[in-house]
């Protein structure tokens, strides 16, 4: 199985299935001297890990890491940091039903064709939102060598089941302390109503998640196929429920004219440097950091598994009916956010990696 790694220099690789002894992986490139414990990377996956909140699956998942080398005395040696995290409440037995059926919108199908019909059916396998834990735990490594570097990055859900947060009231770095991760607590009782009534109607929920990157200096990203945009968008792509990637306006860019969308640049001044009039943009221009915050926002598609009949095929290619049970999420908000921050910081640590080995090698 190929893609299996993300990134050149700060390169992630990760293994396991949702249903197997553990999941895990190995970083490379994480420089000599980093002060890091397992509690650091530990504080981040308890955001993510699962059993806790109106919108979560009720399995119970301690996510608790266990570094296996690269680590020595509260430092890293710059040899490859691997670590694992078992896997401790499965209840495979859900899944015996699905061995032969195809459930809508999950990667039962797609997997069924890629391998031949050989997958790992108990949640979903490696397709399995499980596998993530392990992005989660690279992103805590990657986050403290960016912020030796002065850059801050900041994730918070900015829409529910098509309740959208205004732009002017998004707070993306006080989320953590909120329900939902959300970027304004005004939101959270629509927000509660809204999951309240899908849970009524055996339904799950959508979202968007902004991830803002501060502090990122101007000069990251490599021209022409390796663009800090791409790199962006294929890290935050990765993620098996995101639908969509926009960097600044986005989206909202082609409803514009060129006078509305351009960031006029304005004259240093004696406290900094070249600033902007605005950051339409979202900090990047032509792939390459401007020195602006980076602003990214993520389309999350609901979760696929709903207890209501839907319409299917089994592997013979007869059609049945699949109603599906088990333990899932309602939505994949809150607990994706601390992943598309994670997977954020894994690809501009990367790339500040790459920037700096190339202004060295200069």
């Amino acid at each position: 199985m190929a893609g299996n790694s993300f990134g050149t220099l700060f390169r992630l690789t990760t293994y396991g299935e949702s249903h197997g002894p553990s999941i895990g992986g190995i970083i490379e490139g994480v420089p000599a001297g980093i002060a890091l414990t397992e509690a650091d990377i530990q504080k981040d996956l308890d955001l993510r890990k699962p059993g806790g909140g109106d919108t979560q699956s009720p399995r119970k998942e301690a996510d608790r890491i266990r570094v296996q080398s690269g680590l020595f005395q509260g430092h890293t040696t710059g040899t490859a940091l691997a670590f694992l995290i078992e896997n401790t409440n499965q209840h495979s037995n859900d899944y015996d039903e699905l061995a032969r059926v195809f459930r809508p919108s999950h990667a039962d199908w797609s997997y069924h064709q890629k391998y031949h019909g050989f997958r790992d059916y108990r949640g979903g396998g490696r397709a399995s939102g499980r596998e993530t834990a392990a992005r989660v735990a690279a992103g805590a490594v990657a986050g403290l060598i960016l912020q030796q570097h002065g850059i801050r990055v900041f994730a918070a859900s900015i829409a529910l089941g098509g309740i959208w947060i205004a732009p002017k009231d998004r707070d993306c770095a006080g989320s953590l302390g909120r329900k939902y991760f959300a970027a304004s607590s005004d939101v959270i009782p629509l927000w509660d109503q809204c999951v309240h009534d899908a849970r009524q109607q055996h339904e799950t929920l959508g979202g968007v998640v902004q991830i803002e990157a501060k502090g990122v200096p101007a000069g990251l990203g490599e021209p022409v196929f390796d663009k800090l945009s791409a790199t962006l968008a294929h890290a935050l792509m990765s993620v098996g429920a995101v639908k969509g990637v926009e960097i600044g306006e986005g989206f909202g860019a082609a409803d514009l004219c060129g006078s509305a969308n351009n960031d006029s640049l304005l004259p240093p001044t004696q406290d900094s440097g070249v600033r902007f009039a605005s950051n339409h943009a979202g900090g990047i221009v032509g792939g390459i950091s401007t020195g602006q915050d980076i602003v990214v926002r993520c389309a999350v598609k609901p979760i696929a598994s709903i207890p209501k009949p839907q319409q299917t095929i089994d592997i013979d290619g007869n059609p049945c009916t699949i109603t599906i049970g088990g333990r899932h999420d309602l939505s994949a908000i809150p607990r994706i956010v601390p992943v598309l921050k994670a997977m954020t910081q894994i690809a501009l640590c990367d790339a500040l990696l790459v920037h700096e080995h190339v202004q060295n090698s200069l």
